[in-house]
């Protein structure tokens, strides 16, 4: 028994050992491959896949890349003649071809993948998820960082400014300026309610201002309700979707990248110098006072103000992933000096990010925080004024060393120098913003997702006049100071669940949200007479305010708590790729409504046909993608007031006092009536759209056209006393309409291997409307407003808001040209003319504020290691009122304020050519090289320096424009927009030389 068992082993063991010697055999004749992937920094690409066809046989073996980004495929057909097709998401595909599998032979490869160029493979950031270009139903708009605008940006906006068809932002030269941001046209009638909602990773309602351009990877704009609903009661302007820069990975970066920069003034008003003025008045039969007439002046109070200022940019960013940890920290320095002296900005951010797996990627735990210290010195706005019209003829200084300043004239006239020199006006904001994050993955396709984050701002300004100061004449100094609290809590929980069975793909998610915000936690001081301007603003407790003083110890506005709740829900269904359906429906209550309005609900439904993919379409050759979409959904507006709107409120008054106890007291009333049934204002959007891609990628685009309807307008209505405790009532009603078409196409003329060529342009057309200032309850036929003051026009309006025309409509006087004597003439209601000033009744609609046509075209060249491109904006259509020309054009002041060059073609006889009228109403119409760059790459053969670019950029290289202000890029933001009135810090002109570093 013994030797037949072990004769049996012996037979097992000689059949294994040449079954192990013919394995081995095979192993090694038969052909395998290998290689890695990497983008065109070099770095590897984790997850590509990898397949190898067989081109006789047509079998083929599939492979990934690994953390290295390195595939191994073995087993492949002895002489088989294969090709390998490298993929991965957002990445060109590449196919290489003609490699014979012969016995034994290893294939070795490299392969670079170039990011994707056609926009339907984009992934963009949507709501509480991500999803390709190509699968979206909704109007979004992608912005990739190599696109963002180049210069000295002191707001991530800035980056946006032109790209984004619909999207309109205007700034002005100002460092400390955020500019405005308006998407599709105005809706709303409350100043402070027309930005869009920005959501930055994730975090709902975080600060825009808290990131460094350098940290910012891409920023998606959701233009249409469908998009934004699951946004509910703050997303009736839009959606902003900023991703901050993280590893891929594999990837283990260090880079450092930094620029400085040269501004200047890139235009001004040209009013006389002294000489000038002088002539000017002798011609005319006219002496100066002689207190305004230092003998041999000549000042130019714009030089005097203005001056080539210095800005320089930091930042240092280093990351890591090694595919189950990730992690990024970045530190960033900006420094904005103004072309106005003392005015400037100074930030400093720094930010931090850590991201771990576990369970084999069923557990994700992430953890971020930001925090930003912006320091900011701004300018008295008297400066603007005084820098144009106080007296050339006059020195900055009189020899004793004192300003040169006229106290007996009205307060408004000051030396702008000394306004400069003797006041300081310095703002510092705090911002933190920290998020925790976990993910599990409970169930094949279901993901359960938990975010907290909170969010603090500490706003503390300062303001100090000298005892020099002509702001605080006769105070011996004046200070006051005042600090704030803002803090934000958001919980975010949420499921999504993904499920592809055959060729159906569903996409579900439900989630909850809580918000709390507390504002306006400070109060504000002051305190006068100081016994020295040493300490600037930095001890109050020196002054001396004298007896009977009222000294501020106020809120800045009234401290109050808003809480936000939400349910939420979306669901996403794609039939074989082809036919894509989406419903959104979000249901908020905020504690800001009237209690028989807190809850609303904010729907939105959507679909979309890739007609590439029909089967019909197949012989289209041209065609590479073809995607027709459409939706209509709803979503509100709750910014613009506090939490005490809705309720009545009482305040002191020290002017009315009533006798109580052998005294007389302040009386206490009713200041805000109660609104029980005020509730948030609702946006409707029909959107219609067309994406396409065409002659293999190179002409890709899409085009949109919307309606947008807001309703149930916030704004406040005259009301009767016998009904209500003051006579008016902030209340719901009335309907603002948006219509509009918006384009962009993108062509790639030349895909060489040496010589690119990218352009790009967008345009958009919106047609604004007031449709109702009305209900049932509430009834009003027009509102004036932009009520500008000047010489004898305090009361009169320059706009109006009224049923039928768009927001910033102008109503002016109507120039009728001059008489025989060359007085300014204007046109009565009547049909009449004479040079009586107009009153209101005579005033008529005579344009609006709305541009007819905004658009942007940008260009991208690259040869080789080079790469050149060019930005083009402006606008078309639109008018702006030039009440800052039309307040220096007063011949008959011109022996107390100076005259702008345009008055010397006025008659010293005309005492009208001040008045604001429809001659002073211009064209706002622009087109303006807004950014040019030059860079190289420079070639490397180190190991530990991936990439050095250097480059140069120019900004506001040119504009073109009928305009006679400074600049006709106009704040559009507000109820009252295209108004340029003694208050615009002028744009700047900018050269910039940068260098970017990956280690």
């Amino acid at each position: 028994m013994y030797k037949h068992c072990l004769k049996c082993l012996q037979l097992i063991a000689l059949i294994c050992g040449i079954t192990l010697l013919s394995t081995a055999a095979h192993a090694q004749s038969a052909p395998s491959a290998t290689g890695i992937v990497k983008d065109t920094l070099g770095v590897p690409i984790v997850g590509a896949s990898v397949k190898a066809e067989n081109k006789l046989t047509g079998s083929a073996v599939n492979s990934t890349t690994d953390a290295n980004g390195v595939f191994n495929i073995s087993n492949l057909q002895t002489g088989g003649n294969y090709s390998f097709t490298f993929t991965f998401v957002g990445f060109e595909t590449k196919t290489l071809t003609g490699y014979q599998a012969s016995a034994g032979n290893k294939i070795s490869l490299s392969v670079t993948l170039k990011e994707s160029a056609t926009s339907l493979t984009q992934v963009v950031v949507t709501g509480y998820g991500t999803s390709r270009k190509a699968d979206l139903t909704g109007a979004v708009t992608s912005v990739q960082a190599e696109d963002f605008n180049r210069g000295v940006i002191s707001t991530p906006s800035q980056l946006l400014q032109g790209k984004v068809p619909g999207l309109n932002i205007t700034r002005s030269g100002n460092p400390n300026d955020v500019g405005a941001v308006i998407l599709r046209g105005p809706s709303t009638l409350r100043n402070g309610a027309q930005e869009p909602f920005y959501v930055i990773d994730g975090v709902p309602g975080a600060s825009i201002d808290l990131l460094a351009p350098d940290d910012i990877t891409s920023i998606d704009v959701l233009r249409d309700a469908s998009s934004t609903a699951i946004y509910g009661s703050r997303a009736a302007n839009g959606v902003i979707m900023v991703t901050t820069r993280k590893a891929k990975p594999g990837q283990t970066t260090l880079s450092y990248s930094t620029y400085g920069a040269v501004e200047k003034v890139s235009n001004q008003i040209e009013v006389l110098s002294g000489d000038e003025l002088r002539n000017y008045l002798q011609a005319n039969n006219r002496t100066l006072n002689i207190v305004d007439n230092n003998p041999g002046a000549n000042t130019d109070w714009q030089k005097e103000l203005t001056k080539t200022s210095l800005s320089h940019n930091h930042n240092l960013s280093l990351s890591g992933n090694s595919g189950t940890t990730a992690y990024s920290g970045s530190l960033n320095y900006f420094n904005n000096q103004g072309i106005i002296k003392s005015s400037a900005l100074e930030r400093f951010i720094l930010r931090a990010n850590i991201d771990h797996k576990l369970f084999d990627n069923k557990l994700r735990f992430n953890v971020s925080a930001v925090n930003s210290v912006t320091a900011s010195r701004n300018i008295p706005n008297e400066v603007y004024q005084n820098m144009l019209t106080y007296l050339p003829t006059v020195n900055v200084k009189q020899p004793d060393g004192s300003f040169t300043e006229n106290f007996t004239r009205t307060r408004g006239y000051l030396n702008p120098v000394s306004l400069i020199e003797n006041n300081i006006l310095d703002r510092k904001v705090k911002t933190f913003l920290g998020n925790a994050l976990a993910e599990a993955r409970l169930l094949p396709g279901l993901k359960y997702t938990l975010s907290v984050s909170y969010q603090n701002e500490q706003v503390n300004n300062n303001t100090y006049y000298n005892r020099f100061s002509g702001l605080a004449q006769g105070l011996n100094g004046f200070a006051a100071r005042s600090a704030a609290e803002n803090s934000k809590k958001v919980l975010e929980t949420f499921f999504n669940y993904d499920k592809v069975f055959g060729k159906h793909d569903l996409k579900l998610l439900a989630g909850y949200s809580w918000q709390e915000d507390r504002l306006n936690d400070g109060f504000s001081t002051s305190n006068q007479n100081f016994v020295t301007d040493a300490l600037s603003y930095n001890n109050l407790a020196l002054g001396n305010a004298p007896a009977g003083t009222a000294i501020r110890y106020d809120l800045l506005a009234p401290i109050s708590t808003i809480r936000l709740i939400s349910f939420y829900g979306r669901a996403q269904y794609q039939y074989d790729g082809k036919y894509l359906f989406q419903a959104t429906m979000r249901r908020d209550g905020s504690s800001a409504f009237g209690v028989n309005n807190q809850w609303g609900y904010f729907p939105a439904v959507s679909a979309g046909w890739n007609i590439s993919k029909e089967d019909f379409m197949r012989d289209v050759k041209w065609i590479s993608d073809l995607k027709l979409r459409g939706g209509y959904g709803s979503s509100g507006n709750s910014q613009g007031f506090n939490a005490f709107t809705r309720l009545l409120l009482y305040r002191t008054s020290t002017t009315s006092k009533f006798y109580y106890n052998g005294s007389y007291i302040n009386a206490v009333g009713a200041y805000q009536n109660p609104n029980a049934d005020l509730k948030w204002e609702r946006t409707n959007v029909a959107n219609i759209g067309l994406d396409f891609s065409l002659f293999n990628n190179i002409l890709t685009g899409s085009v949109d056209v919307y309606d947008k309807s807001t309703s149930d307008l916030i704004n406040d209505y005259q009301v009767s006393t016998t009904q209500y405790f003051v006579p008016t009532l902030t209340a719901n009603a009335g309907k603002i309409s948006n219509k509009g078409v918006e384009v962009m196409v993108t062509v790639r003329p030349l895909t060489g291997k040496a010589l690119k060529w990218t352009s790009t342009l967008n345009f958009a057309h919106n047609q604004n409307k007031i449709e109702s200032l009305s209900s049932d309850l509430f009834k009003l036929g027009s509102q004036p407003s932009a009520y500008l003051g000047g010489k004898g026009q305090s009361a009169n309006p320059s706009q109006i808001i009224q049923q039928g025309l768009p927001l910033g409509s102008f109503t002016l006087a109507r120039y009728a040209g001059k008489n025989a004597a060359g007085v300014s003439q204007f046109y009565k209601a009547d049909g009449s003319v004479s040079t009586t000033p107009p009153v209101v009744a005579d005033f008529a609609y005579v344009g609006n504020a709305q541009p007819k046509i905004i658009y942007g075209w940008g260009n991208t060249f690259t040869y080789k290691s080079f790469d050149l491109s060019f930005f083009i904006r402006g606008v078309y259509g639109n008018k702006i009122l030039n009440a800052t020309l039309a307040n220096l054009n007063s011949p008959s002041d011109a022996t107390t304020v100076n005259i702008p060059r345009f008055t010397l073609d006025e008659s010293p006889a005309d005492n009208n050519a001040y008045i604001l009228s429809d001659r002073f109403l211009e064209s706002g119409s622009y087109l303006r090289l807004d950014n040019a760059t030059f860079g190289y790459n420079i070639p490397l053969k180190s190991k530990a320096v991936n990439r050095l670019r250097v480059y140069a950029t120019g900004n506001n290289l040119f504009v073109i424009t009928k305009y006679r202000g400074i600049d006709p890029e106009i704040n559009m933001g507000g109820i009252t927009p295209g108004i340029d009135n003694n208050n615009f810090y002028p744009k700047t002109r900018s050269f910039m030389l940068g260098v970017n570093v990956i280690f």
